[in-house]
């Protein structure tokens, strides 16, 4: 059976917007202003991997925030995904947004021109890699094990994928909510259709799932 390269649960505004530009470490989407708007969706349903409270939403959100994490193996990131450094490393001493217990549970490969020594947080082993997409989701599909690979983001990794014609399948939240500039996936998600059929399927929440798979 083949491995999928499968982007999931990958937020978007109404206009398109992922995230800000100038991420920092105190801003880690960038200049936009209420980020979090994007994922509540997310943060409302029982499945939560962060909720710390009994309670939560069911239904169609719910599952797809349990089917996160669902027949994958592997994760591909950028480096922006991994942290707000740029160019070499001046140390190793940042080792992610996510603490001592990444969400990941799996390999981890952080595409990057500067490569580091891999390292591991609880059942997340980070790799370091550089190469184009092809390599590194070759990388990726080894150390899945016959699993699927999840390509995490940000915007710029998922372009340079679909680029490739690497992509599988897309799960991408819409929210009702408009930032006006920042990091685009699409004008609209009328550009995949091309390449992807696409159903489109509201939820109750406000928000709207769009399911892209290859033709």
């Amino acid at each position: 059976m083949s491995q999928l390269l499968r982007v999931q649960n990958f937020c978007v505004s109404s206009d398109g917007i992922a995230a800000g530009r100038n991420q920092r470490l105190e801003s880690p989407f960038g200049d936009i202003d209420h980020h979090e708007r994007l994922f509540a969706w997310a943060g409302a349903t029982a499945g939560w991997s962060h909720r710390t409270a009994p309670g939560g939403s069911r239904g169609l959100d719910d599952y797809f925030t349990r089917d996160f994490e669902n027949h994958i193996g592997a994760e591909i990131m950028g480096r922006n995904k991994f942290g707000p450094q740029r160019g070499p490393w001046p140390d190793h001493e940042w080792r992610g947004w996510w603490g001592d217990e990444p969400p990941f549970h799996t390999p981890v490969f952080v595409m990057t021109h500067h490569e580091r020594p891999s390292f591991t947080l609880s059942d997340t082993t980070f790799h370091f890699v550089g190469g184009d997409p092809a390599t590194v989701l070759d990388q990726a599909r080894r150390a899945a094990r016959g699993k699927d690979v999840r390509l995490g983001g940000g915007v710029t990794t998922i372009h340079g994928f679909l680029e490739a014609d690497l992509v599988d399948t897309l799960h991408v939240v819409v929210a009702p909510v408009e930032f006006g500039s920042g990091l685009k996936l699409w004008e609209s998600p009328d550009e995949l259709l091309e390449r992807f059929h696409l159903e489109v399927v509201p939820s109750p929440s406000g928000v709207t799932h769009h399911l892209f798979w290859r033709k």
